[in-house]
C-alpha cells in the first residue's frame, strides 16, 4: 500500500452514516465565532456525492426565507461532528440538480420506504464474491 492511501485511511472516520443522494440530512457542524467555538446544525436534503475516500463531500441543500442555500460538507472533516438521517428519499439520479429551479412542495421527494441502500463506497462485496 502506497503512503497516501494509508494516511488517508488512518485519518478517516469509521463511523459515516449509510446515507445516499435524496436523503434528508441534519448536519452537524463546528463552526468558529470569534474564539468560541460551537456546532451549528445544517439540515436539508442530499442533492450530490462526489469524491471517494478521504475526498468524499456531499452537497446539502435547503431553503432558508424562499431562498435555496447550498452548502459542500467533506464528511471526513474534523469540523463535521455528526451527520444524522432524518429521512431516506427514492431518487433515480445520482445529481439532484434540478431541485435548484424548484420552489415550495416541488421540491419534495418521495419517501423511500423499502429496503435500506447506503453510498456505493460504503456498501462492501461478501467474501468470495470477487468483481471479474
Amino acid at each position: 500500500m502506497d503512503l497516501m492511501r494509508q494516511i488517508e485511511i488512518e485519518n478517516m472516520k469509521t463511523a459515516v452514516p449509510d446515507f445516499s443522494v435524496g436523503d434528508s440530512v441534519n448536519v452537524h457542524y463546528l463552526i468558529r465565532e470569534g474564539d468560541k467555538e460551537r456546532v451549528q446544525i445544517f439540515a436539508g436534503t442530499v442533492i450530490a456525492i462526489r469524491g471517494s475516500g478521504i475526498r468524499r463531500t456531499v452537497v446539502v441543500r435547503r431553503i432558508v426565507a424562499g431562498e435555496g442555500v447550498e452548502r459542500i460538507f467533506p464528511i471526513h472533516s474534523p469540523r463535521v461532528q455528526n451527520i444524522e438521517v432524518k429521512a431516506r428519499g427514492r431518487v433515480r439520479r445520482a445529481k439532484l440538480y434540478y431541485l435548484r429551479e424548484r420552489m415550495g412542495k416541488a421540491v419534495r421527494l418521495a419517501a423511500n420506504f423499502g429496503k435500506v441502500r447506503g453510498t456505493r463506497s460504503l456498501r462492501r462485496r461478501p467474501e468470495g464474491d470477487a468483481k471479474a
